[in-house]
């Protein structure tokens, strides 16, 4: 005898079973993490004049440099390359403005060029040839906690070698210069290393030791007075002095 119950529950159990398969032989799609663009890289920017103090009349040379950026400009100057160099006359003591802007967003950078008023009581002689002096010599630069005369600084040491070579009756005092980190002492040795390192390559490229002196002023007599790099380097120099 047949019974229905029985019939009911094994098709359930059928229909159950085939459900199931279905869902066994179902593929569950894969999901691909998404990719992220790598992060957009800020600009950066720095600007120095060599010499930053000039008097009226005299020129100074404006170098910077820029990373990441696609528009640059210097106050006054207008649009200008990522890195170069720029000999400039101002009239009035200036601060030019690097703005270097990128995909990654805006960089300022500043130099203070001081413009002051020639000497009026001087002799012809000493204001002709203070005035020459001060155009046709240049300071040299020094990386952190270097003495050795950087590869970019050696056309200025040559310069300044050629003027002393065409000029036999001048003197100069080299004074080394450091930035305000790390103590007095070490400072005032450093400062004494670069000024002796530059006046070796200038007795190189044939000046006589006896036309030059040296003098270390280590963090003492500093040229900038901000907490940042672009100040740090303009004080690690060795300045270059016409002695009288």
């Amino acid at each position: 005898m047949n019974n229905p119950s029985l019939k009911s529950m094994s098709m359930l159990a059928v229909l159950a079973g085939a459900t199931l398969l279905s869902a066994c032989g179902h593929k569950v799609a894969k999901v691909t993490p998404q990719t992220l663009p790598p992060p957009v890289a800020a600009p950066t920017a720095t600007i120095a004049a060599n010499p930053d103090m000039i008097q009226m009349g005299q020129s100074t040379t404006l170098t910077w440099q820029t990373q990441n950026a696609n528009d640059l400009t210097i106050q006054g100057l207008g649009t200008v390359t990522a890195s170069g160099s720029r000999t400039v006359t101002p009239t009035d003591s200036i601060t030019y403005t690097l703005v270097a802007k990128g995909p990654g967003g805006t960089q300022d950078a500043t130099t203070r060029v001081t413009v002051t008023p020639a000497p009026a009581a001087a002799t012809g002689s000493q204001t002709n040839e203070g005035d020459l002096f001060a155009r046709s010599v240049k300071d040299v630069y020094f990386d952190f906690n270097k003495a050795d005369i950087r590869t970019d600084e050696q056309p200025i040491t040559s310069n300044d070698a050629q003027f002393l070579e065409r000029h036999q009756d001048v003197k100069i005092q080299i004074e080394g210069h450091c930035d305000d980190r790390g103590s007095e002492e070490y400072n005032l040795a450093l400062g004494d290393s670069r000024a002796n390192s530059l006046k070796e390559t200038l007795e190189k490229d044939g000046v006589s030791a006896s036309r030059i002196s040296t003098m270390s002023y280590g963090k003492e007599k500093p040229f900038c007075n901000e907490d940042d790099e672009q100040c740090w380097q303009q004080n690690r120099r060795d300045h270059l002095v016409l002695e009288r």
